[in-house]
């Protein structure tokens, strides 16, 4: 591909300018947390740099490049300046819509110190690859940047192509650096677990093809006669979809070389959480990608929270939140939205585990965010157990709620009660959700979008900071998809909220469901 790049990607010499870029992070850090009018520029790649056949059973996967909008309220700090890049131009409305939300600063103080770039391509390429491909406009992003000592760029992920991109520009990426992504995979987080000192599921990580499969589902078999049903995942799968169920129904062999052969013959029976998957394909994936086989966590009241954590530019590991998520799919292990806090029973106890994730991840010099999940359930005595089933070592769907939440209204996480309180002391909640979808919400435009809330009275107020914040509003037209945010001041005021939006916009479009 054509490029301004001088130096060769992953070699060497940009590995060195990486390092030497990544030692300004500290610094620059410490001065914008001591001083929020401090001058700097924060440049937003939101590029799904995953897996491109895992990415394709996401619908309108290419517009979750505008879950990351919420940085857009960076910009109520008075000498911040964002740069934020894109594969499709952006509505005005929807950049609007953001920038409306900001408090204590006018809008056109504020859109004065944003710059919007696009690709103007819609193809399933990384958007970091399209960036690169363009030199001209890498040259105009350079030019936008300005003083490159008071800038870094942030991304939904860090792989490769953004330390290539990251060095390109010339400023550092607060992110995790490449190098250390294998620590986020199944694998690499079945090690982080074991590492913390934390219960996860018994099973085996590192496998590469479907005799690996075949006999670590056997060993567990072994290991576990009435265990019914296993899960193998590839390594790089995400939200749920890279997951399958193995059941051991027929599965009689009185030897473990009769058990494995009698596995291999019924892996093509696999019962895959992605509705179009198939095992040719899937087989496939899984010898470039690798992954693990472990218990299927049984139980018939489970939860699934999630502890999202932080190591920041100076290295300190710290608690962000706990959510429970809400999953979906034929084995409920598809991520659709989640709700904040996770529950009181437990949600401390998920913190505690999360943390001692973090301090490992710390150790081993991640920097950035990332999500720890689990499943739990009752132990039978009034408690509960926790089962880690994966780190997200990225931004994730539980990130840009939090965030929402954090900057509309400036309060804080108390570590001590697992709760978030505004600046009046009242504490928040909210149900989020980016998978709200129906054939009949095809054509509504952002315009008819925010009409809609505005008429229903449904859109987020700063004065008694509750109300819906909307997100993925590029997806409604096409694709009849919709992200929100539903913050309300306990979690049945945030429910509410979302079915009374969903029972709106099914309104508006005469669609007839159970519930309208």
């Amino acid at each position: 591909m054509t490029t301004v790049l001088d130096v060769a990607p992953g070699s060497p010499e940009e590995l060195a300018r990486f390092e030497a870029l990544q030692a300004r992070l500290p610094g620059m850090y410490q001065a914008v947390a001591l001083d929020d009018r401090a001058p700097n520029t924060v440049v937003v790649v939101p590029s799904l740099s995953l897996d491109a056949r895992e990415l394709a059973k996401i619908t309108g996967v290419h517009h979750y490049e505008e879950r990351l909008l919420f940085l857009l309220m960076l910009l109520r700090r008075p000498r911040t300046r964002v740069v934020f890049v894109t594969s499709q131009p952006l509505s005005d409305t929807v950049i609007d819509y953001y920038l409306h939300m900001l408090t204590g600063v006018p809008t056109a103080h504020a859109r004065k110190r944003l710059i919007l770039f696009h690709c103007y391509d819609a193809s399933n390429s990384p958007l970091s690859s399209k960036i690169l491909m363009r030199p001209r406009l890498m040259k105009r992003i350079r030019k936008a940047i300005g003083p490159t000592d008071r800038a870094h760029m942030v991304c939904f992920n860090s792989s490769p192509l953004e330390r290539t991109l990251a060095v390109a520009l010339g400023v550092p990426l607060y992110a995790n650096d490449p190098a250390l992504n294998s620590l986020g995979t199944k694998s690499g987080c079945r090690e982080i677990f074991r590492e913390a000192g934390i219960r996860f599921p018994d099973g085996f990580e590192h496998l590469r093809d479907a005799n690996d499969i075949a006999d670590g589902l056997a060993t567990l078999q072994t290991r576990y006669p009435d265990m019914r049903r296993a899960v193998v995942k590839l390594n790089d799968g995400f939200s749920g979809e890279g997951n399958a169920l193995f059941y051991f129904d027929e599965v009689d062999g009185s030897t473990h070389t009769e058990r494995k052969g009698q596995i291999l013959e019924r892996l093509p029976q696999l019962r895959f959480e992605a509705p179009a998957e198939h095992w040719e394909s899937y087989e496939q994936k899984f010898h470039d990608m690798a992954g693990v086989v472990e218990c299927f966590v049984e139980g018939k009241h489970k939860e699934s929270p999630s502890s999202q954590n932080r190591v920041n530019a100076v290295g300190q590991a710290q608690s962000i939140s706990t959510h429970d998520q809400v999953l979906g799919g034929p084995s409920g292990q598809v991520f659709l939205g989640c709700t904040f806090p996770a529950d009181p029973r437990y949600r401390l106890e998920v913190q505690d585990s999360g943390m001692k994730v973090a301090e490992v991840m710390a150790a081993k010099g991640v920097i950035g965010r990332f999500a720890t999940d689990f499943v739990s359930i009752p132990d039978g005595q009034g408690g509960w157990e926790h089962w880690a089933i994966e780190v997200n070592l990225r931004k994730g769907g539980t990130t840009h709620p939090f965030l929402t939440l954090r900057f509309l209204t400036d309060g804080t996480y108390d570590t001590a009660t697992g709760e978030y309180h505004a600046q009046n002391g009242r504490p928040k909640y909210y149900f989020a959700s980016d998978t709200l979808q129906a054939e009949e919400y095809k054509g509504l435009l952002p315009e008819d979008l925010i009409d809609i809330a505005v008429y229903h009275d449904i859109h987020f107020h700063a004065s008694t900071e509750r109300g819906v914040v909307f997100h993925l509003v590029g997806a409604l037209s096409e694709f009849g998809k919709l992200g929100m945010v539903c913050i309300g001041d306990n979690l049945q005021q945030a429910q509410f909220l979302y079915n009374r939006t969903k029972g709106v916009l099914d309104r508006e479009v005469g669609r007839v469901t159970d519930e309208t």
